[in-house]
């Protein structure tokens, strides 16, 4: 064997095991975990995923209770008021008492207003259209009414009246029709400003709307000065004039722009015998 040298270290006969990387980094320090989980973390974690979970949980069902209640009260009140409307609009609070008729010319509003009587007392939610109008029935110069409540106590009645056109005569006497041939008023006698009607067919007839069309075309104090109107067809009426001049009409179609040609013919020349305006375009007097 070989002597040994001063200062150095005999080697060992046999090798030594390399050292592990747990041996050099010393031993695990406490509370540090090895990656793997034991029961009781797995346990903690379970207890903590229901807690969130239960959170949740009451977080939602407390926003949808809180919105069902608040469309549950929304709706309440909305029904609160439609019923607590209802109930006072069909209340006495609500009843009628005056009536007030507008729009008429030759009916008398105070009569018409005397005739809805009955109707006094009653909410105006509850006025009866049909007893209005079995009312206004005896009242022929109406063409159409219109009802206006008016709360808390007041009803106004607009009327339209029908507007006469002329007589027909029959063995009845003398009847004052409107354009569409509905009787008025019937006398013995002819009354005086109104036109009598000749036409083929009596008032049903076609004749009979051409002829109404144009007296309901003319203004009012044209309409006045109109002694007779004749038609044997709807292209032929014919109107006699109280002054003796006779204006040829044609057919009723551009009825408004003949009677404002015919007005300024008979404003220029008063005298002529003939006004013919049968052709507005080419009016013709004589």
């Amino acid at each position: 064997m070989a002597p040994l040298l001063p200062g150095l270290i005999r080697p060992s006969s046999s090798p030594q095991p390399a050292p592990s990387p747990a041996d050099r980094e010393g031993p695990a320090e406490p509370g540090v975990s090895d990656g793997r989980l034991s029961p009781r973390d797995v346990w903690r974690a379970a207890k903590a995923r229901r807690r969130t979970l239960r959170a949740e949980i009451r977080r939602f069902t407390q926003r949808s209770r809180r919105r069902r209640l608040a469309w549950i009260g929304g709706i309440a009140a909305v029904l609160a008021i439609v019923l607590g409307s209802a109930a006072t609009a069909y209340s006495p609070l609500f009843a009628l008492e005056k009536i007030t008729v507008v729009g008429t010319h030759a009916l008398n509003p105070e009569e018409v207003a005397e005739a809805l009587s009955g109707q006094k007392g009653t909410p105006l939610a509850l006025i009866s259209s049909s007893e209005v109008k079995e009312a206004l029935v005896a009242f022929p110069l109406i063409e159409t009414y219109q009802l206006e409540a008016k709360p808390p106590h007041e009803l106004t009645v607009r009327i339209v009246e029908r507007t006469p056109v002329g007589v027909v005569s029959s063995e009845a006497g003398f009847t004052v029709v409107d354009g569409a041939g509905i009787a008025l008023s019937t006398t013995t006698e002819r009354p005086p400003g109104y036109a009598l009607i000749e036409v083929e067919g009596g008032t049903g007839s076609k004749p009979f709307t051409a002829a109404g069309t144009v007296m309901r075309a003319l203004p009012e104090e044209l309409r006045g000065q109109v002694e007779k109107v004749t038609a044997s067809s709807v292209d032929d009426v014919t109107l006699a004039l109280s002054s003796g001049a006779t204006v040829v009409w044609g057919s009723a179609e551009d009825s408004g722009r003949k009677a404002l040609i015919l007005s300024k013919l008979m404003a220029a020349q008063p005298e002529r015998a003939l006004y013919d305006v049968s052709s507005p375009d080419a009016a013709v007097v004589g």
